[in-house]
């Protein structure tokens, strides 16, 4: 396992760290002040993807597509585009799960009913303040309105929630939050048949846990629920569940090993339950016209809520992806990981980036049927995120430096 500061020295291996005096130890389970390598290289691949996707959404107006992907209208390489973003949110919400439990072993507690004290009340904090970001910040990055007339709670919204419900779940043990995380991430598409309508009673709850749908504000507004809650929540439970194999004592090949095993496991699964076509998805795949359509159609599977074979195919490619991430080379790892050390901060720069990008061209371009300037081509979009990573990356590595010498407490919430 590797540990970085930002890349600012070559970074440490965990043998490296063992072979240091005993006085750096605080406990056998203790986690370094420095983080994480391998992690936060992960997260900060699939903040990259998630750059290419809103570049998509933001740039690709004549040509969006939806959730799940129409085949009949959707070309190739719009499609894994499109494919590769589906990693980002449940890569992202696992990893949200594994830091917490990483937050409650520092300052020596190791795995003590003070360490999940500890990871609870930050869980609960830190999910309000999402919640407040989303409907403040968040919003007006992707509309630039106070006063938009519908409130689209996203994928932030969904952390947020989703970490005050681990604030409560981290005082389980350790087998039963295991047991209703996979409950929940196995189980919940057997919920699909319910439908609860506009007026009837329980509609807002089943619309933000299970069903996406539009949600009457007393001030005329609108919510739509993007990011059904329930499966996520399952998600990150999964997520801290999986913290300990993080541990410094923890053997780094046993660690891949874990990873290995699981993200296998995780994949073959999807690949069995999908070809089986009974249950996983409420989208059958289906026989193409050539066999790269029947592999998309295969591979089209549900985001919107996320349906297991979603969660078990996203999951599982994170996973293997964790697992390499650990042997990457150190500059690979050091270029990803600056990215990841500050996903929240990376996370509100692009969205106003790309807005103000696409309005600062609409005088030179012009704009379509849309209000907005498009690109035409998938290659594109492609090169739109790659030009506004390279910017990004200073920031983050600036915003990070800035970070980790303020002592003002609400910078740990960046």
């Amino acid at each position: 396992m590797l540990y970085h500061r930002n890349c600012e020295r070559r970074p440490i291996l965990s043998t490296e760290v063992l072979s240091k005096p005993a006085k750096l130890l605080k406990s056998s389970t203790s986690i370094p002040s420095s983080r994480i390598t391998s992690i936060d290289a992960l997260r900060g691949l699939v903040m990259l993807l998630m750059l290419v996707d809103h570049a998509r959404e933001s740039f690709f107006m004549k040509y969006q597509v939806s959730d799940p992907m129409g085949l009949d209208s959707t070309s190739p390489d719009l499609f894994f585009t499109r494919l590769a973003a589906h990693f980002c949110a449940p890569v992202f919400v696992g990893l949200t799960g594994v830091a917490a439990w990483l937050y409650g072993q520092g300052e020596g507690r190791a795995d003590t009913p003070a360490a999940h004290r500890a990871a609870s009340a930050f869980l609960f904090k830190r999910g309000l303040f999402l919640i407040v970001l989303e409907l403040t910040l968040v919003s007006f990055a992707w509309t630039f309105s106070f006063t938009p007339e519908i409130f689209y709670l996203q994928v932030i919204w969904a952390i947020g929630l989703s970490m005050i419900v681990l604030a409560a779940a981290v005082h389980l043990p350790r087998f039963w939050l295991v047991m209703l995380g996979a409950a929940i991430v196995l189980g919940h598409n057997l919920l699909d048949p319910i439908a609860v309508a506009p007026g009837e009673a329980g509609h807002v709850l089943w619309a933000m846990l299970h069903d996406r749908g539009m949600i009457d504000l007393p001030f005329g507004a609108q919510a739509r629920t993007s990011y059904p809650l329930l499966p996520w929540f399952g998600v990150i439970m999964l997520g801290y569940a999986l913290g300990p194999v993080f541990a410094r004592h923890f053997a780094g090949a046993m660690r891949r090993h874990i990873l290995f095993i699981l993200g296998l496991a995780s994949l073959a699964a999807f690949a069995v339950a999908r070809f089986i076509n009974i249950y996983g998805d409420p989208t059958p795949w289906e026989q193409g016209a050539t066999p790269l359509l029947s592999v998309m159609s295969f591979l089209n599977v549900t985001k919107y809520p996320p349906s297991m074979d979603f969660l078990l195919l996203t999951l599982g490619g994170g996973l293997l992806l964790l697992a390499a991430f650990e042997k990457l080379p150190d500059w690979a790892n050091c270029i990803l990981s600056i990215f990841g050390s500050v996903p929240l901060f990376f996370y509100l720069f692009h969205l106003y980036a790309l807005n103000l990008l696409n309005r600062a061209v609409q005088p030179v371009l012009g704009v379509d049927e849309s209000g907005f300037y498009s690109v035409h081509h998938v290659w594109q979009i492609w090169a739109i995120a790659a030009a506004l990573a390279v910017p990004s990356w200073f920031l983050c590595r600036w915003f990070a430096r800035r970070k980790r010498a303020s002592n003002q407490w609400w910078m740990r919430y960046l």
